[in-house]
This record gives structure tokens, sequence and C-alpha cells, in this order.
């Protein structure tokens, strides 16, 4: 975060929302304030979703997967295949977005509507984190034929850890991004370690 600078206002969700609702006021910050060269807190490690088919949701709660409460998701929009699943699907997403995005993230509102600024951020940058840009066979960023970064879903990497913390800090000093910090001081107890936090789409796939 830049010194001396106040982040713009962030998108709050709306007052006792108890239903999914489309979160367009989200991408709008997100490509001010994040993807923008002059936002505030510029983080030119999403370049590549500049122009990306990305939107944002509303959730009215979390949920819990594997014991821990899930807060936020990204993904990939995948349509189940097969006469009113995929048209059921379609329609759903249309009316939300006027189309069928490519990716999708998901926020938890009871817990964006009260959570810090910093928490807030570091939520957001940890979910468009897992929207990559996709290598090609010889480790090389891909393009479409138009030139577009191909984008993909992936896991949490050591050099993603590096951006939230390096941006951030470790927030709550009993969480587990500050636990993680304090375990690396100190030596393994096992040969290899599984870390997820509060997000779906790690939890998907350490699953």
């Amino acid at each position: 975060m830049r010194m001396g600078k106040t982040i713009a206002k962030r998108p709050l969700p709306p007052v006792g929302l108890d239903h999914f609702r489309p979160a367009p006021e989200v991408g709008v910050w997100v490509n001010a304030e994040v993807l923008a060269s002059e936002g505030r807190i510029h983080n030119p490690e999403h370049r590549h979703l500049d122009q990306a088919d990305l939107e944002f949701l509303w959730a009215p709660r979390g949920f819990v997967r594997q014991t821990r409460s899930v807060i936020g998701q990204a993904e990939e929009v995948m349509i189940r295949s097969g006469g009113w699943q995929k048209a059921r699907q379609e329609e759903q997403l249309t009316d939300w977005f006027g189309r069928v995005p490519g990716f999708l993230i998901t926020l938890d509102a009871s817990y964006c509507a009260t959570c810090s600024d910093a928490d807030w951020c570091a939520l957001v940058e940890h979910e468009l984190y897992h929207v990559a840009h996709k290598r090609d066979e010889f480790g090389a960023p891909a393009f479409t034929k138009e030139g577009m970064p191909k984008l993909c879903i992936r896991g949490h990497d050591v050099e993603e850890f590096i951006g939230v913390v390096r941006r951030y800090g470790v927030g709550d000093p009993s969480g587990a991004i500050a636990q993680l910090a304090a375990a690396a001081r100190g030596q393994p107890e096992v040969t290899r370690s599984n870390i997820a936090g509060a997000c779906g789409t790690c939890l998907l796939r350490a699953a």
C-alpha cells in the first residue's frame, strides 16, 4: 500500500442482504484501485486481469468447508452439460451479468460489511491471485489469437503469500498467515505442509 494516500471508499454490500446479488461495484473498485496504474493500491502482478472476463458476486453469508469458514471464492465458470441444467445456469448468470462470464469471484457479504479496509483489500487480492495467467508448454505466459492473456484458476504458491504479506502484513497475530510466518522461523515438524485459509478455492483444491 502506498504511504500517504487514502484508499478510495470501498464498496459495501447492501444492508440486510439475504440472497445472492451481482456486485459490479466491486469490479469498478478493483479496476480503479488495483488494476489501473494510477490506482492507490495498484498491483502490477494482476496486469493480466486488465480486460479479463471477470465478475463479482455478493453471497449473503459464508459457508463451512473442511471445518473452515469460507468468505471468498474464485472460480472459472463451468456450465453443467445437459438440457435444463445448462439452460437454467446460463439463464441465471445472464440475468445477473447480461452474459455468462468466464470467471467469477464470490464474496461473503456478512464478512465484507464489517471487516477492516486492510482485511477487505487482502481478501479481494487473495481471490484475484487465484485468477492466474495461464502458461504454455514451455512455461511462458499464454495468449489467445487476439493477443489477450489466457487465464486459469490456480492454487496458492509461495509467490502469492509473499505478495499478500508484503502488501498487507500478517494480519491477525493469531491468524493463519502469522502462524505460518512464525512456523517458517522454526524447524519443520513434518516434511510437507498443506496451507489453506478461509478461501473456497484453496480448500476445494486441497480436498
